[in-house]
């Protein structure tokens, strides 16, 4: 175990990307941005978003001040725009509850909006330097090769997969550089299209690699489309949304998508979400 962990530590002391959520300057609510960007979304994508969200709501309390549609005009084009209502939500319960500041218990962060088990452990973990297993998808990719051998994780997350991670989290203050460092072995090494085994700092250790890499066999993964989905339609009239100062008349939502009964689908489904709301007739705007 030692060897293992000696081996990691080391190889993030010499490869770490520096990102600026990692600086020891960097703060919890800092960390909790990234967390919720960078879910499902590269890094050199949330890089410029994260440094502009900081730059205009430094606090918790700033972003609460202003109304969701300002956070889902923010989030421009990361994707996902939900992340950002649920993010002011979450800093509204910050204010509400916690006086502004972000909570450094497990049980309170996972109590407020839009906060699952990995999120809350990584703030906990990165924000505060607390004890807890971070199970993103990277990690989840490293532990099935080294630890059990397999080429990808099942598409949940298993108690005994969660007991294994456990298994070998250092006990002393290490833990949270060890759940990063893993980490950023899977986004730089052991990736999923094209793992560079031979450039792997614990090759001689991993599991997958002594059974000779076999393919992997589990159900089949799901591979995500975007041309032509409602996904990219909500996108194309969020972007109109976000891009107007004020409401917009739903001819301009319909310029931009020409199938009648998908672009009214998806108009339906971002005001549902919050992500939009109707303020006249045939007029659209952002919440707030």
């Amino acid at each position: 175990m030692t060897d293992l962990h000696d081996t990691i530590l080391g190889w993030y002391d010499a490869h770490q990307r520096d990102l600026p959520w990692r600086r020891p300057e960097a703060t919890p609510w800092g960390v909790m941005v990234s967390e919720f960007m960078l879910q499902q979304t590269p890094v050199v994508r949330v890089l410029p978003v994260w440094e502009t969200w900081l730059g205009r709501w430094p606090t918790p309390a700033a972003l609460a001040a202003e109304p969701s549609g300002e956070a889902v005009r923010a989030w421009g084009r990361l994707g996902y725009p939900r992340r950002a209502l649920r993010l002011h939500a979450a800093a509204t319960a910050i204010v509400d509850r916690h006086d502004g500041r972000v909570p450094d218990a497990y049980d309170e962060l996972l109590a407020l909006p839009g906060v699952g088990d990995y999120t809350a452990s990584a703030v906990a973990s990165f924000g505060f330097g607390r004890r807890h297993v971070v199970l993103d998808t990277n990690v989840r990719r490293v532990f099935a090769r080294l630890l059990a051998g397999h080429e990808f994780p099942a598409p949940g997350v298993t108690k005994a997969e969660r007991a294994l991670a456990e298994s070998v989290l250092p006990h002393d203050d290490s833990a949270p550089v060890w759940s990063v460092a893993v980490m950023e072995l899977g986004a730089l090494v052991c990736t999923a299209a094209a793992p560079r085994c031979d450039s792997c700092p614990v090759a001689r250790l991993c599991a997958w690699q002594q059974a000779g890499r076999p393919a992997y066999a589990g159900p089949e993964r799901k591979v995500q489309t975007w041309a032509g989905t409602d996904r990219q339609c909500r996108g194309r009239l969020l972007a109109v949304l976000r891009d107007a100062d004020g409401p917009v008349h739903r001819s301009a939502l319909e310029a931009v998508w020409d199938k009648p009964q998908q672009r009214d689908r998806a108009l339906a489904g971002l005001v549902t979400d919050g992500l939009a709301v109707q303020v006249g007739p045939d007029a659209f705007a952002l919440p707030g």
